[in-house]
């Protein structure tokens, strides 16, 4: 028969088998496209996504090194007081707000798609993995980084069925008087697990953000707190949360209490609450502490912190009397505390004082400046400035409760001579009025919480845990075993069988030796060599 050639013109007659046949220039759409999909391989590879998880530490380093506002208001406040300069710039920046700020979000939302991206693939690639059967057996063994040879009078079909039972746990296939096995899956497993779970962590934390809330209150000794939306002094609402999801339960503070070390290092803070769960409920108490938070429902109470309270009674000059409780601010370790009383009602001209108050005083002699060494009340002082005249409440401004920020319409009285005042003691101030120290309270800082992620924030957490200890630990391995028979004839002996074994560590190859040692001798156990073995492991 005479193969029929087809008619080829020059071209294709000269050209070589080899060459690559003419490219086509890709359609206008693809060249449009080229970009994105350059892009879009750029992002979802794994290099940038640790890239991106660098960034992201390096943005969530201004939330602990810088008071935040979702935290603590009164520190932001505070730090922007003593440093008006470059705090104002901060504030611009989000830096007081560094995990709602927008660079923070840019982050996180393409370390998230970064991730989801080069999972995909990975993915399907360890799916198609374990369905694959382990390799065949090479061609030369004595290749292999691990080898031993042997010839043994066992019976081929023994040897290789002892040499399944030996590597039971490991994925065993025989193929042609060879056994194939391998293990060390759950390696790429954990791998893969570790990053789904991280995925996940970042899909609780946005469920937090979206739909959780935090807010901040500050609570006197003997004062309570309903949990509502007007009652908190600093609330941080997810974008998406409903005010009517906040779970209606209350307290109050019934006492709170602080030891300290001989160094003044603070050792405890309790505060005595008797709390409601509902409207209806009766009250119960609780002893809220530091990492123990009062929970009810989806919401938890965490103490934050605290300060002291003095609790003062200002007359004004018709003896008209006004008994508060003013809340001053901690400003050091020792907590010198610095606050404002404003009596707005009283007769004739309005009254105010700014006060300092110190929890453990020590007076200089010298020059009677007033310091506290010790941050527990153990010799407590009030010492205040008078001023008389027009608070200026009713130009409609804001002003702050803890300072006189506007004094222009005010007169201080006494040529601002400071008064120091200790329990029980009364200032009588010129031209009528007085100020007396009646006794030492405390207040503190609670924050509520409402997350609903925070569960699915703990699930990934754990199994992120796993995913690590899985890809660290287990090790690949793989293990040939090749039994052949040996035909009776010339020099050989009827029965006898060559027993070949290798291995290779995809990791660890330094404790895989120890190991293969380990398995060659099990099978030389049940099929002992006749000669003089040759090991090359």
């Amino acid at each position: 028969m005479t193969a029929v050639t087809p008619d080829l013109g020059v071209d294709e007659a000269t050209a070589l088998t080899t060459q690559p046949a003419p490219v086509a220039p890709p359609a206008p759409g693809r060249q449009l496209l080229a970009p994105v999909r350059r892009t879009w391989r750029q992002l979802t590879s794994m290099r940038t996504a640790l890239l991106l998880l660098f960034l992201l530490a390096l943005a969530s380093l201004p939330g602990s090194f810088l008071p935040q506002r979702n935290l603590n208001p009164v520190s932001v406040d505070s730090y922007l007081a003593d440093h008006p300069t470059i705090g104002p710039v901060l504030d611009r920046l989000g830096m007081f707000d560094a995990f709602a700020a927008p660079w923070f979000a840019a982050v996180y939302l393409l370390l998230f798609i970064s991730l989801v991206g080069c999972l995909g693939p990975r993915i399907r690639l360890h799916a198609k993995a374990l369905r694959t059967a382990p390799p065949p057996v090479p061609r030369v063994l004595s290749r292999m980084p691990s080898t031993a040879r042997w010839e043994t009078s066992a019976d081929a079909d023994a040897v290789l069925a002892e040499a399944q039972r030996t590597l039971k746990g490991w994925r065993v296939v025989t193929r042609a008087g060879a056994v194939s096995a391998e293990k060390g899956y759950l390696r790429e497993t954990g791998n893969l697990l570790f990053h789904v779970s991280l995925v996940a962590l970042l899909i609780g934390i946005a469920m937090g953000a979206l739909l959780g809330f935090k807010g901040t209150v500050l609570v006197k000794e003997g004062d309570g707190f309903a949990n509502t939306i007007l009652a908190y002094d600093d609330i941080t609402p997810g974008r998406r949360f409903d005010p009517d999801r906040l779970e209606p339960f209350s307290f109050e503070l019934e006492d709170f209490r602080a030891t300290y070390a001989e160094n003044g290092t603070a050792l405890t803070f309790n505060a005595d609450l008797t709390y409601r769960d509902d409207v209806d409920a009766a009250p119960r108490p609780y002893d809220l502490r530091v990492n123990h938070p009062l929970v009810v429902g989806g919401a938890k109470t965490y103490l934050l912190g605290h300060g002291y309270a003095p609790k003062i009674l200002v007359r004004d000059r018709e003896g008209n009397e006004l008994e508060q409780t003013v809340v001053c601010l901690p400003q050091g370790p020792e907590f010198v505390s610095t606050c404002a009383i404003k009596v707005p009602d009283a007769a004739g001209e309005q009254l105010a004082f700014e006060g300092i108050f110190t929890p453990t005083t020590l007076q200089d002699p010298a020059t009677n400046r007033v310091t506290s060494v010790f941050p527990a009340p153990n010799a407590p002082a009030l010492t205040v400035i008078g001023y008389r005249g027009d608070l200026g409440i009713d130009d409609g401004q804001a002003q702050s409760v803890y300072a006189l920020e506007d004094k222009s319409g005010l007169e201080v009285v006494d040529g601002g001579t400071p008064h120091k005042l200790e329990p029980g003691d009364t200032w009588t101030m010129p031209g009528g009025g007085s100020i007396t120290f009646l006794e030492t309270t405390e207040w503190a800082t609670f924050q509520v919480t409402q997350d609903p992620g925070k569960l699915v924030a703990l699930v990934a957490g754990s199994t992120m845990i796993l995913g690590l200890c899985l890809s660290l630990f287990v090790r690949r391995r793989r293990v040939w075993v090749r039994v052949t028979p040996v035909p009776a004839g010339g020099d050989a002996e009827a029965g006898r069988t060559v027993v070949e074994v290798a291995g290779l560590a995809r990791t660890g190859a330094e404790a895989f030796a120890a190991e293969f040692e380990a398995l060659a001798g099990r099978l030389r156990e049940t099929a002992p060599p006749t000669t003089p073995e040759r090991d090359d492991t």
